[in-house]
C-alpha cells in the first residue's frame, strides 16, 4: 500500500506513520521540514498556510491518504481536491468537538454538528475541524474515514497531559489527585488510533466514528496509580473531592489534565458512544501499557525534544503545595 501521510513526525502522525512502516507499506510524509521525519520514508517538503504549499503534491498517486489538521480547514480543502483523483481513500483525524457543545452522555455520531465552512481561514477548533471533514467529503465522497476522536494519549504526545501528570509523579511527595478515586475515563492511545484508522482505510469503511475507547475504560485512580508504579516514584497521591478543588479556584483539564469535574462537560469528554468504532474493529492496549511506553519514550531524545508543547499546562507548584497544606487528608 502507498501511504501519503501530511504531517507524520509527531504524535498521531507519527503513529500513524510507524505503524505503515511496521506493515511495509509504502510511506511518503509532507511535513514543513522543521522536524525529521523517521527513517524509511519519502520526505516532502511543504507549508499547507502557504499558497505554494501543496506543489511537491501535484504528481503521484497514492491508495491512502491520512490528516490530522487542525488549523484553517482551507488548507485541508486544497489538499482533498488536489488529490481527489491521485489517491484511493482520504482518512481525517477529526475529533468529537464538531458536536455542538457540549454533547450529553451516550451521544453517537448522529447528534448535531457544529455550523463550519470548508473555506474558512483560522476560527476555533470545532469549526476547523468541521470544515475540514465537510471538504474531505465533498472531495472523496464515501472514500473517505473521519475519525472524531476524544482524548489522545500515547509515546509522542505534544500536548502535555500525561507526560505533565509522569513528570509531576516522578518528582514524588504529595500530589494533588483530583477525585472521585473511581472516575470513568474515556481516551485512546495514539497508536490504537494509528491502527484501527489504517485498517479501515484499507478495507475501504468510510464514514464518520467516535473514536475513543468505550467509557470507564481506566478511572483516574488506575491512571496515577500506574503513574507511580511507572516512575517507581514516592509519590503520595492525595484523593481530593471536586469540590474542594474548584473552591480553589483550580480548574480541570489545564491545571489538572486530563480531569474533569463531574458533570456537563465531564459527560461530554468521558462518555461518548464509541459502539460504531468498536463494531468495526477497534481495539484499546491497557492503560499500564500506553503510560509505561510514554514514561519510556519521554526519557528518550525524542521525548526530551517534545518538551516544546502547543498549550501550557499542569498546576503550579506553589499552588498545589499551599492548596495540599490546607485541606484535611482522608480518601475522596
Amino acid at each position: 500500500m502507498r501511504l501519503l501521510m501530511l504531517g507524520g513526525t509527531a504524535f498521531v502522525g507519527r503513529a500513524v506513520v510507524d505503524d505503515a512502516l511496521a506493515r511495509g507499506w509504502d510511506v511518503t510524509v509532507l511535513n514543513r521540514g522543521t522536524t525529521k521525519p523517521p527513517a524509511g520514508v519519502t520526505a516532502l517538503v511543504g507549508d499547507r498556510t502557504t499558497p505554494e504549499g501543496l506543489d511537491t503534491l501535484k504528481t503521484g498517486e497514492w491508495d491512502i491518504v491520512v490528516d490530522a489538521w487542525s488549523q484553517a480547514p482551507r488548507a485541508v480543502d486544497a489538499s482533498a481536491r488536489l488529490l481527489a483523483d491521485r489517491a484511493g481513500f482520504y482518512a481525517y483525524v477529526s475529533t468529537r468537538g464538531v458536536y455542538e457543545w457540549p454533547p450529553p452522555a451516550g451521544a453517537d455520531e448522529d447528534y448535531p454538528l457544529v455550523d463550519a465552512d470548508p473555506t474558512d481561514g483560522d476560527v476555533d477548533y470545532g469549526r476547523a475541524k468541521r470544515g475540514a471533514e465537510i471538504a474531505v467529503t465533498a472531495a472523496f465522497g464515501d472514500r473517505s474515514l473521519l475519525g472524531r476522536a476524544g482524548l489522545i494519549l500515547g509515546p509522542w504526545e505534544n500536548v502535555d497531559r500525561l507526560p505533565w501528570w509522569l513528570r509531576r509523579i516522578a518528582k514524588g511527595g504529595p500530589v494533588l489527585a483530583p477525585g472521585p478515586h473511581e472516575l470513568a475515563l474515556q481516551y485512546i492511545d495514539a497508536r490504537d488510533l494509528a491502527g484501527w484508522t489504517l485498517d479501515q482505510a484499507e478495507r475501504g469503511n468510510g464514514g464518520a466514528y467516535n473514536l475513543v475507547s468505550p467509557p470507564g475504560f481506566t478511572t483516574m485512580g488506575q491512571l496515577l496509580e500506574t503513574c507511580v508504579e511507572v516512575t517507581g516514584s514516592d509519590a503520595d497521591l492525595r484523593w481530593t473531592e471536586p469540590e474542594r478543588i474548584l473552591a480553589a479556584g483550580i480548574e480541570g483539564w489545564t491545571q489538572l489534565p486530563i480531569w474533569a469535574e463531574p458533570g456537563t462537560s465531564y459527560d461530554a469528554l468521558h462518555h461518548a458512544d464509541v459502539s460504531k468504532a468498536v463494531a468495526a474493529g477497534l481495539v484499546n492496549r491497557p492503560v499500564e501499557d500506553t503510560v509505561r511506553d510514554t514514561w519510556t519514550w519521554m526519557q528518550g531524545p525524542d521525548g526530551q525534544m517534545a518538551r516544546t508543547v502547543r498549550s501550557a499546562t499542569g498546576l503550579d507548584p506553589e499552588i498545589e503545595a499551599t492548596f495540599l497544606k490546607a485541606q484535611p487528608q482522608g480518601p475522596s
